[in-house]
């Protein structure tokens, strides 16, 4: 199977490959809006459906959804094509949002986010193996600032939206706004992405070893957003289901070894190039979403900001991340990999650092500059983790590699927002001796304690990121493109 051959003389959207790179960019986009309209609105949605507590599964159950159908998209995507896949994700993230709009309670919406959730598996990860496939390392220097002004535009677009929906309409069309968007890159699809499929006589999907990724990510999710909350952690309950996880996480490598088409191959962990990338954007799935979760909370319900001023605290640091990534490609060409990774590292455990001085009384420019800093590292760290991951292997693997690159932030997210809701609902819980449904009535000397412990926990991931990078190669031998 091969992508068509494609005029390479330039890059942009007026170029022939520009429809396809169009295409991606709309396709991102539904992931990117998602990743920060949602979390200005948290107040509105628990105001109005109750269920404080479970509200950080609205993140999670997405995330895991995400994170288990990842590596079976990339492999389908390697089989198959990319097209049928990303139109698959595309459609299930439109279906997701319009039943998340109509949610009538917490469970409900807990339940069509993991529809969504399912989407977003397949449009992030085979946006990236399409773009790795199509343009060289040193034209993705340039293609990646395309790239960024998606989650540039969308890092105000989102916050402003969100906020604007809860505080004036109704959080429910930060939902149906995705619709429109999502037909517009279907279309573009359909229309002007074409490929050349030419496949094996059959192929073995690993199912065994998706069920048990499945459940045993579904239990240890359960056991760490619960544990010291629903039950103490040393409780026969927490021991139980942490165990079965362990044991079910277990088998999936035993599976995983014998699979003949393994959905997660072993081998991937085995490169050195592959464990760094991986391992970091693990470390920047968690810092990311641990602080998308809780820096819009903390800006309303401690520092007293309204939904709308909130979400531009947040934007800051998801405008921070593509102004650093449409200038990460420049740097990765002079000076390596590892360097520039190493650079964004620093600067992530420098914005960290400056998060944890952040106090009720301070104010929200305060925190906004805090989470820029930290934007503007995980800008430097993650687009050269992938391009380098892509650029280590050829077209047959490409959608493996790219898929477990993002299986892995997607595990990172899924993991932060288990742990850090696990860290803010314990000293919520162990302040108020028990479950608090309403979020109004958690006063801000409860919040405050419990959101800054969260920040001790980034400022811990920073650190570990730091470590991760230094092992990335400088420099990767780049392989063939798609019918270059």
């Amino acid at each position: 199977m091969t992508t068509e051959r494609i005029d390479r003389t330039s890059v942009g959207l007026r170029s022939e490959r520009g429809p396809i790179l169009l295409a991606v960019m709309l396709s991102v986009g539904l992931v990117a809006i998602d990743a920060t309209i949602l979390a200005t609105a948290v107040p509105s949605v628990v105001d109005d459906l109750g269920g404080f507590t479970q509200f950080p599964w609205l993140f999670s159950i997405y995330l895991l959804a995400q994170a288990v159908s990842v590596p079976i998209y990339g492999k389908l995507a390697d089989q198959r094509g990319r097209k049928p896949m990303m139109l698959l994700g595309v459609g299930l993230f439109i279906l997701g949002s319009v039943l998340c709009g109509f949610a009538w309670s917490m469970p409900a919406l807990i339940a069509f986010r993991l529809i969504q959730g399912l989407g977003a598996g397949a449009i992030q990860p085979i946006g990236m193996t399409i773009v790795g496939d199509i343009y060289t390392v040193a034209e993705r220097a340039k293609v990646q600032g395309y790239i960024a002004s998606v989650w540039g535009i969308s890092s105000f677009v989102g916050p402003t939206l969100g906020g604007v929906f809860s505080d004036y309409i109704s959080w429910r069309w930060i939902f149906f706004v995705n619709i429109p968007l999502g037909m517009a890159a279907a279309w573009v699809l359909v229309r002007r992405f074409q490929e050349k499929v030419a496949t094996k006589t059959s192929h073995q999907i690993d199912y065994a070893g998706g069920i048990l990724l499945a459940v045993g990510g579904s239990l240890l999710l359960l056991g760490l957003l619960e544990g010291g909350v629903m039950w103490d952690w040393d409780s026969t309950s927490s021991i139980v289901i942490l165990a079965a996880a362990v044991v079910l996480l277990t088998t999936f490598v035993l599976v995983e070894r014998r699979a003949a088409e393994p959905i997660l191959p072993l081998w991937v962990l085995g490169q050195r190039v592959l464990n760094s990338a991986n391992s970091a954007a693990l470390l920047i799935g968690l810092l990311m979403i641990g602080l998308s979760t809780y820096v819009p909370l903390y800006a309303q319900s401690v520092l007293g900001t309204s939904a709308l001023v909130a979400g531009f605290a947040l934007a800051a640091m998801t405008l921070g991340w593509p102004i650093a990534a449409s200038f990460a490609g420049r740097i990765y060409l002079r000076v390596g990999f590892r360097t520039t990774m190493l650079m964004g590292a620093i600067i992530v455990v420098l914005g960290s650092g400056l998060l944890l001085t952040v106090g009720s009384g301070s104010s929200v420019l305060h925190l906004a500059a805090a989470c820029f800093v930290i934007g503007v590292g995980l800008g430097f760290s993650a687009s050269p983790s992938v391009v380098a991951a892509q650029s280590s292997v050829d077209w047959q693997t490409r959608g493996v590699v790219t898929g477990a690159n993002m299986f892995s932030r997607s595990v990172g997210s899924a993991v932060g927002v288990a742990v850090f809701g696990a860290v803010a609902n314990g000293v919520v819980a162990a302040r108020l001796g028990g479950d608090h449904e309403d979020l109004e009535k958690l006063p801000s000397d409860v919040l405050a304690p419990a959101i800054h412990d969260v920040y001790y926990g980034a400022a811990i991931a920073a650190v570990l990121l730091v470590a991760a990078v230094t092992f990335m190669p400088n420099r990767v031998a780049e392989r063939p493109l798609a019918n270059r």
